[in-house]
């Protein structure tokens, strides 16, 4: 592997793996903060692809469709807690398993009645289209790039919201003692939605932002989620800096493990897992 191909493979390994941080990082924060097992982190990842093809198809313009997108995705997360998921807290995970993969079923057949059962492209904006060239016969498209870099300063948005906030600290503090939060005055129910709301937000961003390179397909959801909480597993439960590191070992994993052992690429990313299992049962990061 000559050095050319090794920085394309590097950059592919990052762009992945902090696209999977920002699936993961929603579902590490439900998880961890709201104790609740939700299956349907996918499908809101799906859901997001979905959005991105249909308002672009609608307005001409990712972008207008990616803003369109995330405050549908915002108010349907809203929704969703306020409805549903207000009222698994007190109940046990069997309970939250059986909601959540309700859940995907519904979003499965809104999708299908919707938009339909096809596999659908998404055309990437004239104004990211070009490539980077590295070499005199590899380039690296310039919208990958353009994907790390929204990845990375929502990774720096999310730091600054629960370290430097106040509502930060009220989501630190809802995680550990949630009735002595409520005790204080402070209106929890509505923490625990704008949380809720914050973690679809994110899964559906993720989708609009990846529809362009991964096409827009039934199920893609799926997939996502396994290795979403993979990476929580790893990272450690409700650490969002977790995530992210944990992101970037499977994402580095991952890819080189396709281009030198391909035979047991998949493997890899459960190995990893297991490595770090031994090594810090609780994972690598403690909660936020």
């Amino acid at each position: 592997m000559d050095l050319t191909t090794f920085l394309i493979q590097l950059l592919n390994a990052l762009q992945y793996g902090l696209l999977l941080f920002l699936v993961a990082s929603g579902l590490t924060l439900i998880f961890g903060i709201m104790g609740i097992i939700n299956l349907a982190h996918g499908s809101f990842y799906m859901m997001g692809a979905y959005m991105a093809f249909a308002l672009t198809s609608a307005t001409g313009n990712l972008f207008v469709a990616i803003l369109l997108g995330i405050v549908l995705s915002a108010l349907i997360g809203f929704l969703l807690e306020w409805g549903l998921f207000s009222r698994l807290y007190k109940r046990d995970h069997l309970d939250q398993v059986l909601l959540t993969y309700g859940l995907i079923l519904m979003f499965e057949e809104i999708r299908s009645m919707i938009v339909g059962d096809d596999v659908h492209g998404l055309r990437i904006p004239d104004m990211l289209s070009a490539s980077v060239q590295l070499s005199e016969t590899l380039s690296y498209p310039v919208y990958r790039l353009f994907m790390s870099v929204v990845c990375i300063v929502l990774a720096v948005l999310m730091y600054w919201l629960i370290r430097h906030t106040r509502l930060g600290m009220m989501i630190r503090a809802g995680s550990s003692n949630r009735e002595m939060v409520q005790s204080l005055g402070i209106n929890i129910d509505l923490i625990y939605r704008l949380v809720f709301a914050l973690g679809v937000t994110l899964a559906a961003f993720a989708g609009m932002l990846a529809a362009p390179v991964s096409s827009v397909y039934p199920g893609m959801g799926n997939q996502v989620l396994i290795i979403c909480f993979v990476v929580v597993v790893i990272g450690g439960v409700g650490s969002v800096w977790g995530a992210l590191v944990a992101a970037l070992l499977i994402g580095l994993a991952d890819t080189f493990g396709k281009v030198i052992i391909p035979d047991f690429a998949g493997l890899t990313v459960y190995l990893l897992m297991a490595a770090v299992l031994l090594w810090r049962p609780e994972g690598i990061f403690r909660r936020i």
